[in-house]
This record gives C-alpha cells, sequence and structure tokens, in this order.
C-alpha cells in the first residue's frame, strides 16, 4: 500500500470509529442521524473536509460524480447542524497526534511557532463578537486564528479559534502551551507580539524552551526594563535573573534592577500575595544588527553551548514557515472561502480546512522530488498538491484513485533564494453567496 493510501484509510477509519459514538459529537443524539439516509455521519464529515470555494451545488455535484443521486443543498444543511463544530476539532487533534508522534527535530529539538491570523466572515451586524464598523461604511464580521505550527514536519498541532472583537493572543498562546504534551525537547517560537512576562513563565512551567523576539532596549519592553543588567555595547549575548512579584515593599522600592513588580489588575499567573510571593526567572538576552540602523533582540533559554548567536537568527528566520502556511491555508486550501454563514458552521470549516493542509502536508512529505538541474533545487507545487489530494478524498477518485505521489513529484517548482520582487496582492474578503470562486 501506497503513503498515500495508507494516510487516506487512516483518516476514514478515525471517522468510521466517530461513527460508533455519535453521542459525542452530535446536538441531539436521541434523533440525529437515527434513520438511514444519503447523509450518513462518515459521508458528510468527509465531504465537508473535501469542500472548495466554489458554490455549494457545484460542491455537491463535483463530490458525488454529476449523478441524479445527488443529494440536495437543504438536506446538506439540515444533516450538518446536526454536527457539532467539536466533531471536526477531535478529528483534527486525532489525525495529528498518530503523524506526529515522531516528528523530525533540529538539534534535536522540536519546533513549535505561534502567530494568528484574522478571517474573515459573512457580513453580520448582528453578532457583536465579531462585528467592525468604521465610521459609516458597511462593516466587516472577523474571527481570529491562533495557531501552533510545527516548522520542521510543516503541520499545524493546536488552534484557539476567538472572536475578532475579544481576541487575546497572550492567553490563546498560553492555552496552548499548557496542553501541549509532547515528549520532546520543544522551543517555542515567537514573533514581538507575544512579549510578555506570562508567556515566559508558563514555557518555563511546562519545561519547555522559548525564542522570543521582543522590543529593542530603548522602547518599553522586557529588555528595556533590564538594561541596567545588560552590557554596554551595541551588540551582545548575555543572562540576566529577574524576580517578579506582587508585593511592595522597601527593599523591591530600593532594587528596583533586581526587582520586577506587577499590579494586581497585571496578567502573571504563577505570583500571588501568600504562597507564591517571588518567582525567579533567568533569560538569555541576544541583541545584533540586522541592517545598517537596526538592531534585533531576542529572549530566549537555549543554551549557549548548543545555540550560538549565528544558529539562534536561524531558528527565529525559520518562524517565517507559519507566515507562509497561513498563505496556503488561506489561498490555496480556501479558508477566505466558506459555505455558511452561521459561526458554527464557519468553524466546522475552518477545523476542516485544518485537516486538509495536514492531510496534503504529510503525504508531500514522503515524497521525493527528483534534481532537474544542477542550477536550482526544486520543491512541491503546493496549490497543486492540494488539488490533488482533494480529488483522492472523493467520491470519484474511489473507482479509480490516482497515483497520488508520481502526479505531486511531476508538478514541482524550482526554488529561487534571494528573490525580493513585491508582488501586489489583493487580500481576499470573505466571498458572497451570489459569487463563487470558480
Amino acid at each position: 500500500m501506497k503513503f498515500s493510501e495508507e494516510v487516506k484509510t487512516t483518516l476514514w477509519s478515525m471517522i468510521d470509529q466517530m461513527s460508533t459514538n455519535l453521542s459525542q459529537f452530535i446536538v441531539n443524539p436521541e434523533k440525529d442521524f437515527s434513520r438511514k439516509k444519503k447523509w450518513d455521519f462518515p459521508t458528510l464529515m468527509k465531504f465537508i473536509i473535501s469542500m472548495e470555494g466554489q458554490s455549494l451545488k457545484n460542491e455537491l455535484h463535483k463530490y458525488f460524480g454529476y449523478t441524479i443521486e445527488c443529494p440536495s443543498n437543504s438536506s446538506f444543511n439540515q444533516r450538518r447542524s446536526q454536527v457539532k463544530a467539536d466533531a471536526f476539532k477531535y478529528l483534527f487533534n486525532s489525525f495529528t497526534s498518530n503523524y506526529n508522534k515522531t516528528p523530525k527535530l533540529f538539534k534535536g529539538y522540536k519546533l513549535l511557532a505561534c502567530d494568528g491570523s484574522d478571517i474573515n466572515i459573512s457580513h453580520n451586524p448582528c453578532d457583536e463578537e465579531t462585528y467592525f464598523q468604521q465610521g459609516t461604511a458597511k462593516g466587516f464580521n472577523q474571527l481570529h486564528l491562533n495557531a501552533m505550527y510545527d516548522l520542521m514536519n510543516r503541520i499545524y498541532t493546536d488552534i484557539v479559534i476567538q472572536p475578532a472583537r475579544t481576541e487575546n493572543e497572550h492567553a490563546a498562546f498560553c492555552e496552548m502551551v499548557d496542553r501541549y504534551n509532547g515528549t520532546e525537547k520543544t522551543v517555542f517560537i515567537v514573533d514581538r507580539g507575544y512579549e510578555s512576562y506570562n508567556n515566559l513563565a508558563h514555557v518555563i512551567e511546562k519545561g519547555a524552551f522559548f525564542l522570543f523576539r521582543c522590543k529593542d532596549i530603548n522602547s518599553n519592553g522586557i529588555v528595556a526594563f533590564s538594561k541596567d543588567k545588560l552590557p554596554n555595547k551595541d551588540e551582545f549575548d548575555t543572562n540576566i535573573s529577574l524576580i517578579l512579584t506582587r508585593k511592595w515593599t522597601k527593599e523591591i522600592l530600593n532594587n528596583r534592577d533586581k526587582y520586577r513588580h506587577f499590579r494586581n489588575n497585571d496578567t502573571f499567573d504563577y505570583l500571588d500575595l501568600t504562597e507564591h510571593i517571588f518567582y525567579h526567572m533567568n533569560l538569555r538576552v541576544l541583541r545584533f544588527k540586522i541592517s545598517e540602523e537596526e538592531y534585533e533582540c531576542i529572549l530566549t533559554n537555549l543554551p549557549q553551548n548548543e545555540f550560538s548567536v549565528n544558529e539562534i537568527k536561524k531558528l527565529y528566520a525559520m518562524r517565517w514557515g507559519i507566515e507562509t502556511s497561513f498563505r496556503e491555508l488561506k489561498y490555496a486550501v480556501g479558508l477566505t472561502s466558506f459555505h455558511a454563514k452561521k459561526k458554527e458552521y464557519i468553524i466546522q470549516e475552518i477545523w476542516s480546512r485544518l485537516i486538509l493542509y495536514n492531510f496534503c502536508e504529510i503525504i508531500t512529505s514522503h515524497v521525493v522530488i527528483k534534481k532537474c538541474t544542477k542550477k536550482h533545487t526544486y520543491q512541491i507545487n503546493y496549490t497543486f498538491a492540494i488539488h490533488i489530494c482533494r480529488y483522492f478524498i472523493s467520491k470519484r477518485a474511489e473507482k479509480s484513485p490516482p497515483d497520488v505521489e508520481a502526479l505531486i513529484s511531476k508538478e514541482i517548482l524550482p526554488v529561487r533564494p534571494g528573490r525580493h520582487d513585491p508582488r501586489k496582492v489583493d487580500h481576499k474578503k470573505a466571498v458572497s453567496f451570489l459569487y463563487r470562486v470558480a
């Protein structure tokens, strides 16, 4: 059995296993899916995972092969209303964890990047949690996707979906770190927006490592507070120690370079005024030049004897992989086009897009690319790979399954490093129901 067939079989068997315990995944266990119809639970799950950005009618006919037996739009909508969005979340977690047991590592470390991205959804002024309006404009609705992404294995490992009006990337980051259960040495890599003592502490308490880009020494960030502890030069790699506390005593007042005081309304989950009065934090602080006039600061707890300054630079540069994945997720997989207006159904489709993304990446990671020329190295055409995988999981492919690995390996693109040609990108909005992507 080819690897692609094995991955597909694994995903399908997980859905079948869910069917044996439907009460956990449907809205009304007493009556939902009680009668045998065209839309049984596995068929519904598989169809939603395979959906593209076309109209619902076109999606149905493409999936079922343009037959008179094709179900109607209304029958699909009735069935999907009976399934909880958590069913797709459960499938995502089960499928991802199954293929993340022996991950690729960097110098023995698992690399997890965290970032967030806004998702435009159908216009609905009544939804106060997601609706934004500026002046007299029509306004728009958004959800916020917080993602944990495995940089070496190119798959999403955890997700937190928030209404955009109440988004909190710091809280989402802590939530994902707290429920992370990997056994490998792990580095959490984030951009400057995640700079926070609380975020650092959650990683430390997990027994993991962090690599945070932070504000420079002349700003109001963590490094600026510790400026007196840092070397008096432009570039450095040094270690500092801090004591965090909520108490306010004369000793703390007179030693502000040693203590970092938190007010009662400042978020820090490991301090109180009774049992946990002090929290000791050891940080490695790096500052290096990135241009003629710009410097970059990094906070980490990675050991100096294992990771030099150049390796720290390389690690942080690898964080760009999550930005690339967002672009592929939105425009290749189709996270900008939904087939619903209700938030619950949209969340179903978000989880299904993530399942499809990981499904495709798991398969493509096992595709061998032959070197065509000496001039360039080559990479997989991810957009085409997604099309192949979508067809592979459709009902049309059951009778004559494609050679997935061969097709993906044939469609490759040259890697041209150092390209700086700016592209004019028209950022997509939520697609209207009167028009669908062709």
